[in-house]
């Protein structure tokens, strides 16, 4: 019952004062919401509410997760774990540093050294790092491009990626083994410096990652003679955005306001480059100097967004656009400078666009769909390893992008440098820019259009009932929508995919997630977020117009929220 581990916390005698007084005079609705479940991992790890209670993200419960991890590292890798160490980064927000090193002292009370970044980094770097340093594992705290009041915490494999669910639950399992999260031992930050078990990082990992980064870029020397406006939106990739951006000899004009590693993020309503609401300033300062390009990463610096001037305004990309524009630019590009592979792969997901998609077969090349989440693009790039075939560009609509795959998670930082290496390729070459290159791209591959509905239903009710609409889907399948049949029905959960009356297995890990395909090849996914207490339904169309397909996309959302709505 949550009452009895309420009453465990609220009696603990060494419980942080903080977390005790907000404990106090709270509704028993209020206390149920804090202690009816215990922070699990999602697509992105584990991400959470800050403040007291086993449902939020506090010094007990990321000790709580270090505790698990380090005991899993030790049964794997044995003395191994102990002596290559754990690398850990950090980003801005509200706890994020105490968090950090509250990890290293629990993996010290295991005999694990840590690597711990001095001050805030990009997470893409954390997943290079893992690797550089030869790791055994790697943590970043961080709760992406979340409101202010959350923060996370993402674990890596030696490789640098994100845990898959064959290992995630192993030690999400021994994580639940712990019944007691007070009882978790930790050494204090002096005896781990004593014993040799903390050690600082910085410059030496910066400069390394960026000279990677950097060989991303296809024509170094192209006339660079447009305006970049840049936004890490008060997070992580401030320093090194910038940095890249300045050293690869664009003209960078930062928005100021937005350099500052403001954990409440004050000057934007979300930090999230898919929201038209952060670019504002960036918008504001691009129409001051006529920037030709504005780009923006999230906090943690793994996604990116970027604008594009049309006439007197600035147009945002999406995630899938952005998507299909680096596919097109890279591969088109490396044709014509004969470094393409004769065998070579992109990666997408289950609910990215199917243009980029087009556009790499049309090179002959093969794509993969993983299902959501970054951590199977960077499995696969491992996979890959052991085969004749290439890495080639992974992408989810997130507006998350790997060129390279000496990082193994979404890289923002890369992006940014191709995004803006392509803008003035165009705009030297063919005086067009990122826009009409979209438009040239739709003209070959079709016109292409996507969105996405995000339902917030918050707390224990909200959790049921995104649960009660996803099964009422998959065991009420349509047969039609809008009087469009509906051709394909594939169940994540329960790993099949139906057409024509026929079953087939999907080979992926099961997840909660539904996927229809329509006649004329719109599609439509619902699945409940894996970092957030929202409904995500994702659409994607076809059509012979922008007009129609936007006419389509929004006919196929109504609808669907239609039904949504009806069921409680």
């Amino acid at each position: 019952m949550w009452k009895d581990e309420y009453l465990r916390w609220v009696n603990q005698s060494d419980l942080d004062p903080s977390l005790k007084e907000e404990l106090l005079d709270k509704s028993d609705a209020e206390l149920e919401e804090r202690f009816y479940a215990s922070l699990s991992f999602g697509t992105g790890g584990i991400r959470g509410i800050l403040g007291a209670g086993t449902s939020r993200l506090n010094l007990y419960t990321i000790r709580k997760a270090n505790d698990g991890l380090a005991r899993y590292l030790i049964k794997i890798h044995g003395q191994s774990a102990k002596d290559r160490g754990v690398v850990i980064a950090h980003d801005n927000r509200r706890m994020s540093k105490e968090f950090a090193i509250e990890s290293a002292r629990v993996l010290g009370f295991y005999g694990i050294r840590s690597y711990l970044f001095e001050d805030l980094r990009p997470t893409p770097e954390l997943s290079f790092a893992t690797r550089y340093l030869n790791a055994v594992s790697g943590i970043v705290v961080t709760a992406s491009h979340n409101p202010p009041n959350y923060n996370g915490y993402k674990i890596y494999d030696e490789y640098g990626c994100q845990y898959t669910p064959e290992y995630a639950d192993v030690i999400v399992k021994m994580v639940d083994e712990i019944e007691d999260l007070f009882s978790i031992q930790v050494l204090s930050e002096q005896k781990l410096v004593e014993k040799g078990l903390l050690t600082f990082i910085g410059s030496e990992i910066d400069n390394a990652y960026l000279s990677k980064v950097k060989t991303v870029q296809l024509h170094p020397d192209v006339s660079k003679n447009i305006k970049i406006v840049f936004t890490p939106l008060h997070g992580t990739s401030a320093e090194l955005g910038s940095r890249l951006l300045q050293e690869c000899g664009y003209q960078v004009y930062p928005v100021i306001e937005q350099m500052v590693h403001d954990p409440l993020f004050s000057t934007v309503k979300s930090p999230n480059p898919e929201s038209p609401q952060a670019f504002a300033m960036a918008i504001n300062l691009g129409k001051k100097i006529n920037a030709d390009l504005l780009i923006a990463t999230d906090p943690d610096a793994d996604r990116l967004g970027i604008a594009v001037k049309n006439g007197h305004e600035y147009e945002l990309l999406t995630g899938n656009q952005t998507g299909a524009i680096l596919i097109y630019y890279l591969l088109s590009q490396r044709k014509l400078l004969k470094t393409l592979p004769k065998k070579g792969v992109v990666f997408n997901t289950i609910v990215t666009s199917d243009l980029g998609a087009k556009i790499a077969r049309s090179y002959g090349f093969e794509v993969i769909s993983t299902l959501t989440g970054f951590k199977y693009i960077g499995e696969q790039a491992r996979f890959l390893e052991k085969t004749d075939k290439e890495f080639l560009f992974g992408y989810e609509e997130s507006y998350g992008y790997v060129i390279k795959d000496f990082v193994r998670d979404k890289d923002s930082l890369q992006a940014l440098l191709l995004a803006a290496e392509a803008a003035a390729f165009y705009h030297a070459t063919e005086n067009k820019s990122l826009l009409d290159k979209l438009t040239d791209i739709y003209q070959e591959f079709g016109v292409h259009q996507e969105g996405l509905y995000n339902i917030d239903l918050f707390g224990i009710e909200g959790a049921k009932r995104i649960a009660r609409i996803v099964e009422h889907f998959r065991s009420q399948p349509l047969l039609e929508l809008n009087g469009e049949k509906i051709v394909v029905f594939e169940d994540y959960l329960h790993s099949f995919r139906q057409e024509n009356g026929k079953k087939t297995v999907l080979k992926y890990d099961m997840t909660n997630a539904v996927k229809f395909i329509l006649k004329n090849g719109s599609w439509f996914v619902l699945r409940p977020s894996g970092t957030e207490p929202k409904l995500k339904i994702y659409i994607g169309v076809r059509g012979e117009t922008i007009d129609a397909a936007k006419h389509e996309l929004n006919s196929i959302g109504e609808a669907l929220l239609s039904m949504v709505n009806q069921i409680k």
